[in-house]
């Protein structure tokens, strides 16, 4: 847990593990984007599992098939994460009053977290939309050529012209529900992991090296990051449906679509992607906590 606050530093090392989350967990993403997509409708390419579907992409696209949809992705995280990391430390450190206290306090860290999820909401929303209609016009796309997007700029461009420019935002309620109770898991889960862990290496060992810290960050980040899908998925799938559909008029209340996909699919359905979604959730953030933890400790913000 953070000791004080260092302004700009939580900012900056916030930026930095975004971007090492998306280059180790953007292949996953666009494979749970295409079930989600592709799985949930009611006619179409239908596949057998997320290994299926990532070798249709690797056949037809080759390994940059996996990273479609990867520069918003940057862009997006690397701010999103620069937000919810910074905002979230300093929330916390308000709420405090300037006590610190080693013990998790969950009063504290979920208004904090709930909130950083929030305003991070609003940057997410419209970087998504472009990553998910990039990643849904592949090669197995029911997308006609001619409806492409040659890019992330074409796709936002084209959004705004064809759809209104509100259009960029669609599915905002959605990823704020989504970011609000997904972020209070995540830090409520990893304040507590992270804490329990240092008390139970404290009680057995004094030797306290970064390689601990490390497996610590590890551990938390990744227990955190599955907390997060398992309690958030639903929301992500209907979020994905309703960012993705050509259809103007079509819902954009997540709980009706959700209860279409329950009723046709149960709730199997509403869980769609949750295999790749569960094998990037581990290492993609386990990789933003550790490198969260390293660079704070990099720029001087020391952790208790």
């Amino acid at each position: 847990m953070v000791e004080s606050s260092s302004g700009y530093k939580e900012y900056v090392a916030g930026l930095i593990a975004g971007v090492a989350t998306v280059i180790t967990g953007h292949p996953f993403d666009t494979v749970k984007v295409k079930l989600q997509k592709h799985n949930t409708e009611a006619h179409g390419i239908t596949y057998k599992n997320g290994l299926h579907c990532t070798a249709r992409i690797l056949k037809t696209e080759g390994v940059k098939g996996l990273y479609r949809g990867a520069t918003p992705s940057f862009v997006g995280m690397g701010f999103e994460s620069s937000l919810l990391f910074g905002i979230y430390s300093q929330t916390k450190e308000l709420l405090q009053g300037g006590v610190q206290s080693s013990r998790p306090q969950p009063l504290v860290i979920i208004p904090s977290a709930a909130f950083s999820g929030s305003i991070i909401s609003f940057v997410l929303c419209p970087s998504e939309l472009v990553k998910c209609r990039m990643q849904v016009q592949g090669t197995d796309s029911l997308v006609p050529k001619s409806g492409r997007y040659t890019g992330p700029l074409d796709c936002a461009l084209k959004t705004i012209k064809n759809e209104g420019a509100t259009a960029i935002f669609r599915g905002g309620t959605t990823t704020l529900l989504r970011e609000a109770i997904g972020n209070a898991v995540f830090f409520s889960v990893y304040e507590h992991v992270r804490y329990y862990l240092h008390l139970q290496l404290k009680s057995t060992s004094s030797n306290h090296s970064n390689l601990i810290d490390m497996g610590i960050g590890i551990v938390s980040g990744g227990l955190s990051g599955i907390a997060f899908w398992s309690a958030v998925l639903p929301l992500d799938v209907a979020k994905t449906i309703i960012q993705t559909s050509p259809d103007k008029s079509s819902s954009r209340n997540p709980f009706q679509i959700l209860n279409s996909i329950y009723r046709r699919a149960g709730l199997k359905g509403c869980y769609t992607g949750l295999g790749p979604t569960f094998f990037r959730a581990f290492p993609a953030n386990a990789t933003a906590i550790v490198t969260w933890e390293l660079a704070m400790k990099l720029l001087g913000v020391r952790h208790d």
